[in-house]
């Protein structure tokens, strides 16, 4: 007996910007919503800054150069936001 396993895709498909959140949509069909607050050189970029990314890294990764910004979809699946970010904690 075999069991058919769906392979996730964590690779960038598109990336949306929103007012005080961006979404990443994976090539699996999942979307990734985080607050611009977790990236603060994201969340002090210009709206044309924001829109200027470009997907790297093999697919997984996210580049704005302007800004010398690199987001990974590891991190943003593991809710993991920048270091040094004001994230206040829930617990």
């Amino acid at each position: 007996m075999s069991i058919s396993t769906r392979q996730a895709d964590e690779r960038v498909k598109n990336v949306q910007i929103q007012e005080d959140t961006f979404s990443v949509e994976l090539m699996d069909g999942r979307t990734i919503t985080v607050p611009l607050a977790w990236y603060p050189r994201l969340l002090k970029a210009t709206p044309e800054q924001l829109q200027a990314w470009e997907i790297c890294g093999g697919g997984y990764g996210i580049h704005w150069e302007e800004i010398d910004e690199d987001i990974s979809t590891e991190g943003l699946l593991r809710g993991a936001p920048a270091p040094g970010s004001q994230v206040r904690s829930l617990v």
